[in-house]
């Protein structure tokens, strides 16, 4: 495993400089070029400094030079060996020791390293809480689907998923922000950036205004949450269908008092209704961990609505909750084309491998049906799972553009775009470097996760 561990690493060394040779090919041969003249174009300056400004972009970057001189200057900068660079843009001595660098951006006049130092975070901090909610629910969902087959969480849930994949991101953003975001309805979440101004002077936790509403708001917190949770675990179908769809219904009068207001109309019950089947629904559900986590996230819910109720003030959210309550949209619309394409794929995994022979002879010996769903058949069911895992990250870097751009939120999505439109070549070239180098890093988990899963594959 080690040596191939090690031949993978050394061959991502080429397959990076195809990923940038590329890409410098396709910004040289684009309509206009890149050049120091199209750098100050638009700019008012006089000719002699228009002129200085053209010779320093000129040395600093050697645009004056032909292409592949250019290319290999950039590969000499991002080396760790070679020729040191010195403050105007000339090639010094050579050295062993000399570092990475990734340039100075066009667009910004910043270094790159300091750029992506303040963008990378952000985008890896919206995957990696997109990756694991995108497999978690998704194998909830496929297994329920898989062990009710043709039954009715089966066809209300590919009907569901279907319809989910079938949204673009950019318009499930826009409708996010549309109905969820915007005065005209909804104004639960915000609409732009990570954290607002204020939050970033409050304390890390919410602060209330005494003890004694904290010591409410944990009262309420853990009697609603245990009530919702123990119901979700023990108590009768029956039970549970009607008390999901009163807490539904209730639920859907707020929500259209909050739009509407007062009274009752087409509104209220429309929204009652909706609410009222959908927690029925996931009320009635025959998975006991979907049951409990839902029954968990409305516990909390319902448990902060009731405590402010009884007059609990908060005097401020904390940046921990500003900063959940400004992601919760941008990694919804991250995660739900994911999700719907892994739990499709979770099924019918798994019921290809329910009718496998080893799970007809695993019945046959006694073995009751959970222990051959989980002992024996769905870890060869995670064998797909794993093959798009690799392509899940990169996808989830290109959605990142997309999502990025729509909440205006300063990752590395927006800043590819940015470099694009302006022809920012040292920045273009550094964000494809490192999306390369995730991309095939996550292409490497893969293969390291298969081993895992299947006893049978091996690397030596």
């Amino acid at each position: 495993m080690l040596n191939y561990l090690l031949r993978r690493m050394l061959l991502m060394v080429p397959t990076l400089f195809g990923i940038t040779l590329v890409v410098f090919i396709v910004m040289a041969a684009a309509p206009g070029g890149i050049s120091a003249q199209s750098l100050v174009d638009g700019t008012d300056l006089e000719p002699e400094t228009r002129q200085a400004l053209e010779d320093y972009y000129n040395r600093l970057y050697g645009l004056d030079q032909p292409a592949p001189i250019q290319y290999l200057r950039w590969l000499n900068n991002i080396s760790p060996i070679g020729w040191e660079r010195e403050i105007d843009g000339s090639l010094g001595e050579f050295s062993l020791t000399k570092g990475v660098d990734f340039g100075v951006s066009f667009r910004y006049g910043r270094p790159v390293t300091a750029l992506l130092a303040e963008r990378l975070p952000i985008t890896l901090l919206l995957n990696v809480l997109s990756i694991p909610l995108i497999y978690a629910i998704s194998i909830a969902i496929g297994v329920q689907a898989a062990r009710s087959r043709g039954g009715r969480f089966d066809v209300t849930s590919n009907v569901f998923l279907l319809g989910l994949w079938s949204v673009p991101t950019m318009l499930a953003g826009v409708l996010f922000i549309g109905f969820f975001a915007s005065e005209q309805y909804w104004q639960w979440f915000p609409t732009a950036g990570l954290v607002r101004r204020e939050a970033i002077d409050q304390t890390f936790l919410p602060l209330m205004s005494g003890p004694a509403d904290l010591l409410l708001v944990f009262f309420c917190l853990g009697l609603v949450t245990s009530l919702l949770i123990w119901a979700a675990a023990k108590a009768p179908l029956a039970m549970r269908l009607w008390g999901g769809t009163a807490i539904g219904a209730v639920l859907g009068y707020l929500m259209a008092f909050d739009l509407v207001g007062a009274g009752f109309g087409i509104s209220h019950l429309i929204l009652m209704i909706a609410a009222a089947l959908l927690v029925r629904l996931l009320a009635g559900l025959g998975s006991h961990p979907l049951r409990i986590v839902f029954a968990g996230g409305l516990g909390v819910g319902l448990g902060l609505g009731l405590a402010k109720l009884f007059g609990v003030e908060f005097l401020h959210g904390g940046y921990l909750f500003d900063r959940i309550w400004h992601l919760i949209l941008p990694v919804i619309a991250l995660s739900y084309g994911g999700l719907a394409f892994l739990a499709k794929l979770t099924r019918s995994s798994l019921l290809e491998n329910l009718a496998a022979d080893y799970a007809r002879t695993a019945r046959a010996k006694g073995v009751d049906e959970e222990t051959v769903l989980w002992r024996h058949v769905f870890r060869n069911s995670l064998l797909p799972l794993i093959t798009v895992s690799a392509t899940l990250l990169p996808s989830l870097l290109a959605g990142s553009v997309i999502v990025e751009s729509i909440f205006s939120i300063d990752g590395m999505g927006k800043l590819a775009v940015e470099a694009v439109q302006t022809r920012d070549r040292e920045l273009v070239l550094s964000v494809t470097l490192i999306s390369g180098l995730l991309t095939l890093a996550g292409y490497l988990l893969a293969d390291i996760a298969y081993a895992i899963a299947d006893p049978r594959v091996s690397y030596d």
